[in-house]
């Protein structure tokens, strides 16, 4: 049984007419007609009755028809998945980041999914938590990964990794020489602060209630800013671990008696339908990462 055979037969079903079936099939009469007696052939009896009005079902006819219906749907289902799947839809696939998430294990995550599909369009949106929200529920994000704290009830939330903060300096800095950094030590040195930071008020708080203050020499919701500013000497900047570059020009120290950590996850609205390569992609994010020192 062909394809085109079952297309054929569905035709004449709509039309009752072997004319007007195969104009709509765009093929000849003669051409559909031996299409109908081949497919009458493999099941063993006439499917169709001709009349003065052009034609109707056998009771053969009417038994397999709901089944070849079935068999067309399925076909035609199969391969608009198969053309997606190969194409993506051209769709590219809309991933919003928090502005304080560190690039690195994500950037691998997604160059390991594009080696697998390199068909793939990844596009890579970096934004405040409140345009991160915004857009997952308007439906221009697919997924955004951020530290935000949301309610399930609204977001899936599929947790990526647990992250600790460190304190960056420049490596002739003095804090340099440590191998962990006191509150007391960051109460007295100059402070790069981001008011962005999810940590930024618990730090704040702990150092409170030990009697410190943390003075901020210059603040910017930019990392890289502060890396720059950290790089030249000016002052220590408290980032996750996954934010820290790898650059031989600073020096990254964790903080004594404190344990400031943040869980990064993956959000998609539960009111939008996720598709299937959004599923892949956070998979491939959460593989291999855990905890991060």
């Amino acid at each position: 049984m062909e394809m085109n055979q079952i297309r054929y037969f569905l035709a004449l079903c709509e039309h009752r007419n072997f004319t007007h079936a195969a104009r709509a099939s765009n093929v000849s009469q003669p051409s559909l007609t031996a299409a109908i007696k081949k497919l009458e052939d493999e099941l063993g009896g006439p499917l169709f009755l001709r009349d003065r009005a052009g034609c109707r079902l056998t009771p053969l006819g009417l038994l397999v028809q709901p089944r070849l219906e079935k068999v067309h749907i399925e076909a035609r289902e199969a391969k608009a998945e198969a053309i997606r799947h190969i194409r993506l839809d051209r769709v590219p696939i809309s991933i919003g980041v928090g502005e304080t998430i560190g690039h690195n294990k994500l950037s691998e995550a997604v160059e390991r999914y594009r080696a697998r599909l390199p068909q793939a369009e990844i596009e890579l949106i970096v934004a405040r938590q409140e345009a991160l929200l915004s857009g997952l529920r308007e439906g221009s994000l697919d997924i955004a990964v951020t530290a935000a704290q949301v309610s399930p009830d609204l977001y899936r939330i599929d947790p990526l990794y647990r992250e600790r903060y460190r304190v960056v300096v420049a490596a002739d800095h003095p804090m340099a020489e440590k191998e962990t950094v006191s509150l007391e030590m960051l109460a007295n040195a100059d402070m790069l602060d981001r008011p962005n930071c999810e940590m930024r008020d618990t730090l704040h708080g702990t150092c409170a209630d030990k009697g410190y203050t943390l003075y901020a020499a210059y603040r910017s919701n930019r990392v890289d800013w502060l890396l720059a500013l950290a790089r030249q000497g000016s002052g220590a900047v408290v980032l996750p671990t996954t934010a820290i570059p790898i650059d031989d020009a600073l020096v990254s120290m964790p903080i004594e008696d404190v344990d400031i950590a943040r869980q990064v996850v993956a959000l998609r609205f539960r009111q939008q339908a996720s598709r299937p390569e959004a599923e892949e992609v956070v998979r491939e994010f959460a593989r291999g990462q855990s905890v991060f020192n």
